[in-house]
């Protein structure tokens, strides 16, 4: 069931990175909205103690199987892609596009486009922000669970596979400015 084996994992993946990104929210983060600093180095240091709970509760640089109909390569020009590469590319412009019909078309979508533009007038019209703040965590939590499974198929597994992503990440916001685009 190799070639199927990314069907199952990609709803796990996001269901159990929801569920963690829910609970750390709900523990952790709750507590330091308004401070984005601090927020910050929040989750950066929850993300080291969950890269050494990987490290002492599993093996490193865990190989992965990559599908047959992922495997081999085509050419475009003079470049050659990979059909991971490409099927990861399209897999990404998939979640885009979920991304945005759910924040445009479904209820949840606007009570988080509202909390996110005046908390206040949104908690006054009966929006539990709290809960919106929760499931928006647990939306990007899951997102990035996502993105764990796209990666497995460049990268071996290993608690340090996103590192480099989320050092480049946080060095944006931190010279960029917290809430500056």
């Amino acid at each position: 069931l190799m070639d199927w084996s990314l069907i199952f994992a990609v709803p796990a993946a996001f269901l159990v990175a929801a569920a963690v990104g829910i609970l750390i929210e709900r523990s952790v983060i709750r507590w330091l909205y308004g401070r984005p600093l601090e927020t910050l180095l929040a989750t950066f240091g929850i993300s080291l103690i969950l890269q050494q709970a990987a490290r002492f509760y599993s093996s490193s640089n865990v190989p992965i199987v990559t599908p047959s109909w992922m495997a081999g390569s085509f050419q475009i020009g003079q470049i050659n892609v990979t059909y991971a590469r490409f099927w990861i590319f399209v897999f990404a412009l998939v979640v885009f596009a979920a991304l945005i019909v759910l924040m445009r078309r479904t209820a949840f979508g606007l009570q988080m486009r509202a909390v996110t533009q005046n908390r206040r007038m949104a908690s006054a019209m009966g929006i539990r922000t709290p809960w919106v703040d929760a499931l928006t965590f647990g939306l990007g939590s899951g997102i990035a669970g996502l993105a764990g499974v796209a990666l497995t198929q460049i990268e071996n597994i290993s608690p340090n596979l996103g590192t480099n992503y989320i050092i480049d990440s946080f060095m944006v916001v931190v010279f960029g400015g917290v809430g500056n685009l």
